[in-house]
């Protein structure tokens, strides 16, 4: 699978560390769930990993300060230059008469940390924002350890023409997952990945039974602890959506032969089938640090990154076949993931701005499907993966999210 950008049989980043020390490691959305999470995991691997820069939004300024003294970093970036003062007081009240990290702050703080010297760079920033970062990290040579779907899924063509092969290692717990049971065969004997999904909170209902879901109870998720988009993202489905679209760009699998299926327990990341019959799956407890540490680690395994499970107890694990009717997300994913260009980076940018408005209370839980394929549907004909562009990918963007904003508002208005 060399052609692959997530290629688990290529390791040409694989090369032991500089003076065999810590691996040198960027995080980027370090005080976001991912974020936090990897946190915990290079504070009880310091023989392993040492973090030299962080960025964040800036909506937590005092969780970054904390995060900096802690690992005792270079650099720290905000995403809003807004909060560049408050942080610059949260790190002197933190380090005294220490030398405090360097500062950035604006949009493009988050990519200028991420070219920072440097083995590995981990994406944790939500949302198509993280694009550029990835393009950053993979221009200037790191390992992208990414868990920002949407900046593969806005920019597939323009990440694919600079990434070599084995350079992403996927986070995703799904993409985690087909990551290590792709290596049980080659890539001519693999006949099908299929991606496992919860259902959400919402599984087994109709799309009728879920046309009055508040946002409280969309974002009560059965199995994982996830920030707003991507939990809400779970309960329509939109998540696996984009994974399906993921799963094909990270390993070149065509679209008829990516599978969803509904695993309630989320003990089953994903599996391979293979062309023999058998089938590999890759599990492991609900908990993002087993991904995570492996990501940061690869291609090795870090020990205790999160706790086994205890085998001598009796479980259940059920697997059902995913109800498009009800969740059409997944179907509108491979239509858009299919016609490739910008048309998936118009599915994003629309379903984010019709999360924020479900969550506002201005657009219904089912509306925000409706309001997506309606974008999708009227974008017309999307500018083509070969002369895509970064400005191609924005301008389409700016355009489905404003087109998203007026249908929801029209739908508030028309009490829908």
């Amino acid at each position: 699978m060399t052609d692959a950008l997530a290629d688990p049989h290529y390791r040409p980043f694989a090369a032991p560390d500089a003076g065999g020390g810590p691996r040198d490691i960027v995080i980027l959305g370090s005080t976001g769930s991912i974020g936090t999470q990897a946190i915990d995991v290079v504070l009880r691997n310091q023989e392993r990993f040492r973090v030299v820069a962080l960025s964040a939004a800036g909506g937590r300024v005092g969780l970054l300060a904390d995060q900096a003294h802690t690992l005792g970093v270079h650099t720290v970036a905000v995403a809003d230059e807004g909060a560049a003062s408050a942080l610059r007081e949260a790190l002197a009240e933190r380090y005294g008469a220490e030398r405090t990290p360097e500062i950035l702050a604006g949009q493009g703080a988050a990519a200028e940390v991420a070219a920072l010297p440097c083995h590995s760079v981990l994406n944790g920033i939500t949302g198509s924002i993280g694009l550029r970062p990835t393009l950053a990290a993979l221009e200037a040579g790191r390992v992208l350890v990414l868990a920002n779907k949407e900046s593969l899924i806005a920019g597939g063509p323009l990440v694919k023409a600079v990434a070599k092969p084995g350079q992403v290692v996927p986070v995703d717990s799904e993409h985690s997952a087909l990551f290590q049971a792709l290596m049980g065969g080659t890539r001519g004997e693999v006949r099908k990945l299929i991606v496992t999904a919860s259902g959400g909170p919402f599984r087994g209902r109709t799309l009728a039974e879920m046309a009055g879901v508040t946002p409280a109870e969309a974002m009560a998720h059965p199995t994982w602890d996830m920030g707003p988009v991507i939990t809400i993202n779970s309960a329509t489905l939109v998540n696996k959506g984009l994974e399906v679209i993921e799963a094909h760009l990270l390993y070149d699998i065509p679209f008829d032969r990516i599978e969803v299926v509904v695993h309630p327990q989320s003990y089953v990341h994903s599996m391979v089938e293979f062309t023999d019959g058998s089938t590999l799956a890759q599990a492991g407890p609900p908990d993002m640090r087993v991904p995570i540490a492996l990501g940061l680690g690869w291609p090795h395994r870090v020990p205790d990154a999160a706790p086994a499970f205890d085998w001598s107890k009796a479980s259940t694990w059920e697997f059902f076949p995913l109800d498009e009717t009800a969740f059409p997300s997944v179907a509108l994913s491979r239509h858009v993931g299919t016609l490739g260009g910008t048309a998936p980076a118009v599915f994003n940018a629309a379903n984010e701005e019709c999360v924020a408005a479900f969550r506002q209370g201005t657009l219904s839980f089912t509306g925000i499907m409706d309001t997506v394929a309606r974008v999708v549907g009227e974008h017309g004909t999307p500018v083509p993966g070969t002369s895509l562009t970064v400005e191609d990918v924005l301008e389409a963007e700016t355009w489905a999210r404003a087109r998203a904003r007026e249908l929801a508002q029209a739908s508030e208005a028309a009490g829908v």
